[in-house]
């Protein structure tokens, strides 16, 4: 028996070191697991070098630096073969070998081989992930430790592979709905332009020697001429196109300091109509993390801090850091809910309902379900409002001005024929 000294963290995320006896290093990471620990370190006593032998392999340091990231459509097709494989009893070590071999995609398979490697060592496969946070954050992580902890690593592995599966079908569907009206803007106004450069100037020469022309026919004509005598020269051109991109940047870059992401964030759960459909995709999210997370077996505290963190709202990451301090004074999650404008009652009953029958992460999950469906019909209603409002729009434009050309050309034929 020798000593060994190791370093580990708790189901909390708390970090703890101490010294063991044992015949070698793997028998103390089995000791440290059987404990509920994580092992970070663990070497003879009297050699700690800072870095964990087992759970950083040689030759790997460098792989957290190069890494890179991958889809996620990518990344949850190989959990779904991973959850296969380990279900129809191949080792973890076998299963991540043979999805190696065969993954098409070059950064993945450079990980699936580190992971192999680090695995073989006598890492877990959990302290194996951490050296690729690029591409498994800490909800993949920590469900793939809840399910290490549990013995059911292949049933974890495949509500990962649902939840990433519905996340992005989500996101697809809320892409899709904010797509469509930009481009049929985007054939709008480049109609427009095209109208007022190439077609305007022509009918614009045809009446010059007319002096009463109506209102809306002057108000074309003269938009045409400032577009081009003032904004369509190269100059000017290059200076819209310069001012914009400096604007849009300080923007993007004002909504990444604490009050702005804080107002930007705001506005969107509160806009007159994307704001509903942001809610509602913000509930889900939240609602299928957390239900995932301590259905898993992750720790409720633990699961809070990691759905606050991906939650990808200001607001909603403040109103989960209220649910966690509650929950941490041994509250209940229903209370902070109450005082959050962010929850809809609806939410916060069946929260409750939850709760009161010892079925909290099944309700989260039925939670996800119901909003999900919210936002698909919201989407479908969206788009179906959408379509014939940027028909009308585009259809007004256009017509607007052809009407506008037209309308001397009509007045100038009904002169002639007065005079014939």
């Amino acid at each position: 028996m020798a000593n060994f000294e190791y370093t580990a963290f708790n189901a909390q995320g708390e970090e703890t070191s101490g010294v063991v006896s044992a015949a070698s290093e793997a028998e103390v990471i089995q000791q440290l697991k059987a404990q509920g620990l994580y092992p970070r370190e663990v070497v003879p006593a009297g050699k700690g070098s800072g870095k964990a032998q087992k759970s950083v392999p040689k030759g790997k340091k460098s792989a957290k630096k190069k890494g890179g990231k991958v889809k996620p459509k990518v990344l949850m097709i190989f959990t779904r073969q991973l959850a296969t494989l380990i279900d129809s009893g191949l080792p973890l070590l076998r299963s991540l070998t043979v999805l190696g071999k065969q993954e098409p995609n070059p950064v993945l398979k450079n990980t699936i081989d580190s992971l192999a490697e680090s695995v073989q060592t006598g890492a877990t496969f959990s302290e194996s992930l951490t050296q690729h946070p690029k591409i498994f954050n800490k909800l993949y992580i920590n469900m793939v430790k809840a399910g290490e902890l549990g013995g059911v690593l292949e049933v974890v592995l495949d509500r990962l592979a649902e939840y990433m599966e519905k996340a992005n079908k989500l996101k697809n569907k809320i892409v899709s709905a904010m797509v469509y009206p930009v481009i049929v803007l985007f054939i709008a106004i480049s109609i427009l332009v095209f109208l007022m450069i190439f077609i305007v100037p022509k009918f614009r020469e045809m009446f010059a020697e007319e002096g009463d022309l109506p209102a809306i026919s002057q108000f074309v004509f003269g938009m045409s001429d400032w577009m081009l005598a003032r904004a369509f020269v190269l100059p000017n051109v290059a200076w819209i196109f310069l001012v914009s991109g400096l604007v849009w940047m300080g923007l993007k870059a004002w909504a990444t300091t604490t009050k702005g992401r804080h107002i930007t964030d705001n506005m969107k759960l509160k806009l007159p109509v994307f704001g509903d459909l942001t809610q509602k995709s913000s509930i889900a999210r939240f609602s299928r993390t957390l239900g995932t997370l301590v259905t898993s077996g992750v720790p409720i505290l633990q699961a809070l801090t990691i759905t606050r963190d991906t939650s990808g709202n200001v607001i909603i990451s403040e109103a989960i850091d209220k649910i966690h301090e509650a929950v941490k004074e041994g509250e209940s999650i229903v209370t902070p809910m109450q005082v959050s404008s962010v929850f809809p009652s609806m939410v916060i009953s069946m929260v409750d309902v939850g709760e009161e029958t010892g079925q909290l992460p099944e309700m989260l999950l039925k939670i996800a379900d119901v909003y999900d469906d919210e936002v698909d019909n919201a989407v479908t209603a969206l788009t179906s409002i959408i379509e014939p409002l940027m028909i009308v729009f585009l259809a007004v434009v256009v017509g607007g001005i052809v009407f506008a050309l037209f309308l001397p050309l009509i007045k100038m034929i009904q002169n002639v024929d007065q005079a014939g």
